[in-house]
Parts: structure tokens; C-alpha cells; sequence
């Protein structure tokens, strides 16, 4: 782990707050970055805040892509990203599923959300302060590993947010319309000390 001292990050969810959610992202050429992403990632790095994407692909797991098929598509995020004068610090990715696919892969894991591994060891690996974060998410499995982890939580409404936020008990603290309402929002509450 590193000696830093522990620092406040924002955990993104990929599909459907970064990126267009089609039915499966398989190929690089499908990756497409929602209105306001690029810009809540860039507010988010002007301020100086860790940004984190943590993302179930049980696609890999599945046997429809491999992990150097995975690598190609976050390296297109990263390019689509820089293109925008954005970045992001890290991506963890959970390739299990806990009843298909193939191999080890094929298994009940604690880094698939709604369960809170992959924000746990980016937290780790990161020197993050957990209790200074926020998971942002579209889906109550994202609200329920930030809770999981220590986060606090906001809902963007693009992807399927607005479906989801019915089903989201205790709802979550902040909902926007897209990634750069939000990171606006969990900006000011963090230089608050909130």
C-alpha cells in the first residue's frame, strides 16, 4: 500500500454514467461517452480528486470477450477521455459472475457490485479515505457497494438511473441528471468538508 495519506476519491461506475450502456460492450469501436461525462471527469480533475471507475464485465466471464479484449476498451475510454483534456487515475473491473461462464471466472466473488471488493482494494491500492468519498452510479448495486464501502452516493439519471431510482432504499444523497452535474455538486461538498 502506498505511505500517502489517505485522500477523498470519486468511484464512477462505467456503463451508463461515463459511457453510452448498450446491451454489451465488446469492441473498442463501441465505445461512446454519454453527454457530460467528459466534462464531470475534467471538473473532477481540475479539483484535484482522484477519480476511480469501478465496473462490473461479466462479459469476460462469460467468454465473449478476454482480458486483453477489456484492455483495448478502457484504453478507448482513456483516448476518448483525452480528447476532452480528461482522465481518469484508475479503472477496477470485476470479470466474475457468480452462475455463467466459463472456468474460474464462473464464481461468487466479494468484487462483483453490489458487493464493495473492487472499492475496497482501489481504496487500498489508492490511499483512499473511504469515508471522505463518493460512489457515482445509475444503478442501486452501485448505491449499495458505495454504502457497502463507506461512500457516500449519488445517481446520475442517464443510462438507467431513472429506472433505478425507485428501487434505491435509503435513496441516495444526491441525484443529477448526468456526470457533470454531479461532479459539480460532490466537488462543492468536498471542499466543504462535508
Amino acid at each position: 500500500m502506498s505511505e500517502r495519506a489517505p485522500r477523498a476519491a470519486v468511484f464512477l461506475d462505467r456503463d451508463g454514467v461515463l459511457t453510452r450502456e448498450d446491451e454489451w460492450v465488446l469492441r473498442p469501436e463501441q465505445v461512446e461517452l454519454l453527454p457530460g461525462a467528459a466534462a464531470g471527469v475534467r471538473a473532477l480533475n481540475e479539483a484535484r480528486i482522484p477519480t476511480i471507475v469501478v465496473t462490473n464485465q461479466s462479459a469476460v466471464a462469460r467468454g465473449w470477450i478476454d482480458e486483453s479484449g477489456l484492455a483495448r476498451i478502457h484504453a478507448r475510454l482513456h483516448e476518448l477521455l483525452a480528447l476532452e483534456s480528461a482522465h481518469v487515475d484508475a479503472i477496477y473491473a470485476c470479470t466474475h459472475h457468480p452462475t455463467e461462464g466459463v472456468g474460474l471466472l464462473r464464481r461468487t466473488c466479494d468484487c462483483r457490485k453490489p458487493e464493495p471488493g473492487l472499492l475496497l482494494r482501489a481504496a487500498h491500492e489508492q490511499a483512499i479515505d473511504l469515508a471522505q468519498s463518493w460512489m457515482v452510479g445509475d444503478a442501486a448495486r452501485d448505491m449499495q457497494a458505495g454504502r457497502a464501502a463507506g461512500t457516500r452516493t449519488a445517481l446520475v439519471l442517464c443510462g438507467k438511473g431513472r429506472v433505478e431510482l425507485s428501487r434505491i432504499d435509503p435513496a441516495p444523497e444526491f441525484v443529477g441528471a448526468t456526470l457533470e452535474e454531479v461532479s459539480a455538486v460532490v466537488i462543492s461538498h468536498m471542499r466543504q468538508g462535508h
